[in-house]
C-alpha cells in the first residue's frame, strides 16, 4: 500500500513539475517570438515578418490607426520606415492555453521618410500558438506619458 501511495505522490509531483516546465518553456518561446519579431522589423525582413505575424495580424498605433500584416510588409519592402532600434523589454507574459497576452515596453528609433523618431511605447501583444509555433496576432502600442 505504501508503494502505491508513494508512486501516486511521485506521479502528482512529476506532473506538477512537467506543467511548470511546460509553462516556463512556453513563456520563453513567446518572449523569443517577440524578440524575433522586433529583429525582423528592424531588419525589414519580410520573410521573417510573414512567418511571425498571423495573416490577420493588426497593429493599433498610438494615434488609433490600425494597420494589417500586409501594410507592415509593404512598409518593410519599400523602406518608408527604417528602424535603427526596435527592442522590447520589461515583458510580462500571461499564458492562456494556446494564447498569450504580453505587456511591456518597446523602444524604437529610426526614420519615417525624412522625419527622425525615438521613443518608448507601452505595448500589449496577443500571441497564439498555431501548428506548434507562436505567432503575433495583434499588437497595440500607446505613448508613455513622462
Amino acid at each position: 500500500m505504501k508503494h502505491v501511495l508513494l508512486t501516486a505522490l511521485l506521479c502528482v509531483l512529476l506532473a506538477g513539475c512537467a506543467s511548470t516546465t511546460t509553462a516556463a518553456n512556453d513563456e520563453a518561446a513567446v518572449i523569443e517570438t517577440l524578440h524575433a519579431a522586433c529583429r525582423a522589423y528592424q531588419q525589414a525582413d519580410v520573410a521573417k515578418m510573414t512567418e511571425l505575424l498571423t495573416p490577420d495580424f493588426t497593429l493599433t498605433d498610438p494615434d488609433g490607426i490600425v494597420t494589417s500584416r500586409e501594410d507592415d510588409l509593404q512598409i518593410a519592402r519599400n523602406g518608408s520606415i527604417v528602424y535603427r532600434v526596435f527592442e522590447n523589454r520589461d515583458m510580462k507574459v500571461r499564458l492562456h492555453g494556446d494564447a498569450a497576452v504580453v505587456t511591456g515596453i518597446t523602444r524604437v528609433a529610426g526614420n519615417a521618410g525624412a522625419t527622425q523618431f525615438e521613443t518608448d511605447l507601452q505595448f500589449t501583444d496577443s500571441v497564439v500558438r498555431e501548428n506548434g509555433k507562436w505567432r503575433v496576432a495583434a499588437s497595440h502600442v500607446s505613448r508613455i506619458k513622462r
